[in-house]
């Protein structure tokens, strides 16, 4: 086990409810499991968009139940929607392993991300959350200094989307992966906190978890970055009469796809954002883009998206 790989599972592994987490997770673990058995020293983090979306949604209505209660803040969302995806996914891998004869400790990691109270993203947040309101509701929003967003059907809370600085628990995340376990870290980017002196305080604030991905890999050393996501391939102008399915992307060519706007239309721009970071963070190292069931021909470069 000398092959470290960071996996990133995007939201199709996972559903809307806690039925289709439950069996999403299974095909999850048996692609995680698929890849151990080829050797690799496997860390995980994934997406949590429709996750912190409910926990925060059902804390609002409690708060709004029992006054004796204020809204949950998003750092404490975040760290519930970590630990519930963590529970069913380690127990899923766990299982799947034990089914192939292998013995793996699995273990999930509160993991908490560092950003600059300085980044630009807080005063133009882009991250949709939480339940539709209505004008009342949304002008309260806005008397506490929150940012609302019309949408369908009312208005939604948006918040700001930080670049991701540091992991505050890596060096855990390094020994546990080190000492052959599967590891859960970061999910959900992470719950982003501002260091102030000794504490960090959590930020109303949802990371891009394709970016803290590409972080994740960097700072663990990782030979090769996997993103899951719901296609086979990555694709420029996605959707359009000049839609573009890509097989090997050079790094030059990862560089001027981020700059120009081919991926302006999909969710690939945050994923050859944290792939260009990732690959110039060291030599040897590769990005892959492809779908859940494919995951281990894409290590193998029989499908997917190759990032060089």
């Amino acid at each position: 086990m000398n092959k470290k790989i960071v996996v990133a599972l995007g939201r199709s592994a996972f559903g809307e409810t806690f039925p289709e987490q439950k069996k999403n997770v299974k095909l999850a673990a048996k692609a995680i499991a698929d890849i151990t058995e080829e050797g690799y020293q496997v860390i995980i983090t994934h997406s949590n968009g429709q996750q912190l979306g409910m926990v925060h949604s059902a804390m609002t209505e409690f708060s709004r139940m029992d006054s004796r209660y204020t809204v949950a803040p998003m750092s404490l969302c975040s760290a519930m929607s970590q630990g519930y995806i963590g529970y069913d996914l380690q127990n899923a891998i766990r299982t799947e392993l034990l089914k192939r004869g292998l013995f793996r400790t699995v273990s999930t990691i509160i993991t908490q991300v560092k950003v600059s109270p300085f980044d630009k993203a807080f005063s133009n947040p882009t991250k949709i959350i939480g339940r539709v309101m209505d004008a009342q509701e949304a002008a309260a929003e806005e008397r506490k200094g929150n940012y609302v967003v019309e949408t369908d059907g009312g208005y939604r809370r948006i918040v700001a989307s930080p670049t991701p600085i540091d992991i505050y628990e890596i060096d855990a995340i390094r020994t546990l992966s080190d000492a052959g376990q599967v590891v859960i870290a970061a999910g959900g980017g992470g719950i982003p906190v501002l260091e102030q002196d000794t504490v960090l305080k959590g930020a109303s604030a949802v990371i891009e978890k394709d970016l803290t991905a590409g972080k994740l890999a960097e700072l663990t050393g990782a030979d090769t970055l996997l993103f899951l996501t719901g296609t086979a391939k990555a694709a420029r102008f996605f959707g359009t009469a000049t839609e573009q399915t890509l097989s090997s992307v050079s790094l030059d060519e990862a560089k001027s796809y981020v700059s120009d706007g081919s991926f302006s239309t999909s969710g690939m721009l945050p994923k050859f954002t944290a792939a260009i970071s990732f690959l110039e963070s060291g030599a040897g190292k590769k990005v892959i883009i492809t779908n859940l069931l494919s995951a281990l021909d894409g290590i193998h470069e029989k499908t997917g998206t190759m990032i060089l």
